[in-house]
């Protein structure tokens, strides 16, 4: 079939939205129907070749929610008709890693799935001049996707599409980080570094998890009034006296939980400084630089800190997505002030440039 997608030609140039050939879903893979997709900044750092494992020409997006069109062979998971979030870290519930609490990281499609490719080696999606890979085995920029089934999360039809795509990356991972990896604990004291999407998600899953105080902190008051908005009791704005402010304002210990969701490493430093002596515990959620390295003194874990890394928060995508998706319907989030920006297709480079000016949470392609 014919598609629409915006497809990334040449590291540090615009993407190209285009006609391209999607083939149709052989054993095992599901043809979805787009309705809306992200713009997140995973997809801006592949773009502007940061990223060492990224490749091209490919076809863009992984923040994706839309609806099933039709199932390849043996297809059970899904049906024509489910309302599905796409899901850049799939769950087969059979590996070594699936069977495992400690950890969400699949090994079923993970090697073909890096490279650009679906878990036969091949990708579905071509033009004239040939094959054009898969980003991160979703490539939702694209008005239709061809998935395994196992990458992707059935959820309840009374979601809208264009707030439950934000399930698929950004909101998930800061929820789950909270949840899942840190596993904040009621009454505790937390510090968030970052008020975006993944920052602004952890905050929310502090509250959900009941912590007593917590700290948000980012250079956009705009955007700590948002984390006000999420259950941030405090805010701070950042910058390099950060730490003896957090730690003023805790005792001289430091907060319980620290979260850091900007990519930058010199706020990791910060968020390792700002744990407890102790038992501090820092979740790094951010995506670094090619090349950069996080420096942290040794003496802050001997004194008992813990640095733990999390991806997706940890979350199981096919069984946790859908139980945080009925978290919202619930009540007990507001996906709401996320989305600030609508866009078409055609406007997906607009995304990027909103996202670089710090306009806004997040940008969504309607479709």
């Amino acid at each position: 079939m014919k598609m629409r997608a915006a497809v990334l030609e040449q590291f540090g140039e615009p993407l190209v939205v285009q006609e391209v050939d999607l083939a149709e879903p052989r054993a095992g893979e599901v043809l979805v129907r787009l309705a809306a997709c992200g713009v997140c900044h995973t997809d801006l750092y592949t773009a502007s070749g940061a990223d060492p494992s990224g490749y091209a020409p490919a076809v863009l997006g992984h923040e994706g929610a839309g609806v099933v069109e039709a199932v390849g062979e043996g297809v059970a998971l899904v049906e024509p008709g489910d309302h599905v979030v796409t899901l850049f870290s799939p769950q087969c519930g059979r590996c070594e890693h699936c069977l495992d609490d400690r950890t969400n990281l699949c090994l079923a499609i993970r090697d073909q799935q890096n490279n650009g490719y679906m878990p036969d080696g091949s990708s579905r999606i071509s033009r004239q001049d040939g094959e054009i890979r898969h980003f991160m085995g979703t490539s939702t920029f694209a008005e239709y996707t061809v998935m395994p089934e196992i990458a992707l999360a059935r959820i309840d039809p009374e979601a809208p599409l264009d707030r439950a795509c934000l399930f698929a990356c950004g909101l998930s991972t800061g929820l789950g980080a909270a949840i899942n990896t840190a596993g904040v604990e009621a009454g505790s004291t937390c510090v968030v570094f970052g008020a975006g999407m993944v920052g602004l998600g952890a905050v929310a899953g502090c509250r959900l998890q009941g912590a007593e105080r917590i700290i948000s902190v980012d250079l956009s008051e705009e955007r700590l009034e948002l984390a006000r908005g999420q259950g941030a009791t405090e805010t701070m704005l950042g910058g390099e006296a950060v730490v003896e402010a957090i730690l003023e304002e805790t005792g001289g210990f430091g907060a319980d939980y620290t979260f850091e969701a900007t990519g930058n490493v010199a706020v990791m430093r910060q968020a390792v400084e700002s744990a407890r002596m102790g038992w501090g515990l820092c979740t790094v959620a951010g995506v670094a630089g090619k090349g950069e390295t996080l420096d942290i003194v040794p003496r802050l874990l001997i004194t008992g800190r813990r640095v733990a890394g999390s991806s997706f928060g940890g979350v199981k995508g096919r069984e946790g997505v859908p139980k945080l998706v009925d978290r919202w319907l619930a009540g007990e989030l507001d996906v709401e002030p996320f989305v600030s920006h609508h866009l078409g297709l055609e406007e997906v480079n607009r995304g990027f440039e909103l996202m670089e000016k710090g306009s806004g949470i997040r940008s969504v392609i309607d479709f």
